[in-house]
């Protein structure tokens, strides 16, 4: 299938490693520019296969909780390419901020997590308006599950989740789709670190694996892209405003089937 994504200039935060990086090569892969927006640079490896299959792709380094970066990063691009067709709102942690943080820290972990959706949403929906592009919000399946003693995280997934159908309905009349997807048990990096903070891993990572129905496995980071990059084609035309869950039934299915 034909995406129509050749010289299509997608940002995605995030998107030099786990989850957000399989979409940066996935979309590379199709023809489409992948902009970079992250914190830190990604690992040379991962650079050199990205700029292999799409040789215009960019990566601007800044801290997404600084507004006037974002502000400049969008400028930035828009002026190179002179068009701007996609986000990918990707970027995150984990932080397991519960209620037991505080409210300083639960406020910082919006700003992690939520508050720089918004932030990149407002500096390129007038470019996305002009090209009739798309959103997609990249949230978790903790947004409706719940996890425990991570109230921050939560709180900004289940946020991106009411704020896809609210940009759904504030943009549809202009032409612009916003979706989200729903990943629960994907392995990357970060689910790595995580995994190891246990004084078993390997127990720990069979015991999720066995409630996954569909294969017993974790999600891959190429399958949550594959769904993404759909999302912001024009194969998706006419869906707007969807939470797509990637799981493997996880979050839905009933745990007799495990």
């Amino acid at each position: 299938m034909d995406l129509h994504l050749a010289g299509k200039v997608v940002i995605v935060t995030g998107g030099g490693g786990g989850i957000g990086g399989a979409i940066s090569l996935l979309l590379a892969a199709e023809g489409a520019i992948p902009v970079i927006f992250g914190k830190s640079q990604p690992a040379p490896e991962f650079k050199a296969a990205l700029l292999a299959l799409q040789d215009k792709s960019r990566i601007i380094q800044l801290d997404l909780m600084d507004d006037d970066k974002c502000r400049q990063a969008v400028a930035q691009t828009v002026e190179e390419f002179g068009h701007l067709d996609g986000l990918v709102n990707n970027a995150g942690i984990n932080d397991n901020v519960g209620l037991d943080a505080g409210r300083a820290a639960f406020v910082q972990s919006l700003e992690k997590n939520l508050i720089h959706y918004y932030t990149m949403a407002h500096y390129c929906v007038p470019h996305l308006k002009a090209s009739r592009g798309a959103i997609v919000n990249i949230s978790s399946k903790t947004a409706v599950t719940g996890q425990g003693n991570t109230s921050g995280y939560c709180a900004s997934k289940g946020g991106q989740l009411a704020l896809t159908r609210e940009w759904a309905a504030a943009l549809a009349n202009e032409g612009v789709r916003v979706n989200a997807v729903i990943p629960a048990e994907v392995m990357t990096p970060l689910y790595r670190t995580w995994i190891a903070s246990f004084d078993h891993p390997e127990e720990k990572l069979a015991s999720i694996t066995s409630k996954i129905p569909l294969g017993k496995r974790l999600t891959t980071a190429e399958e949550i892209a594959d769904t993404a990059v759909f999302l912001l084609s024009q194969r998706a035309a006419h869906t707007t405003g969807q939470w797509v869950y990637v799981d493997g039934g996880y979050s839905h299915l009933d745990r007799a089937l495990t």
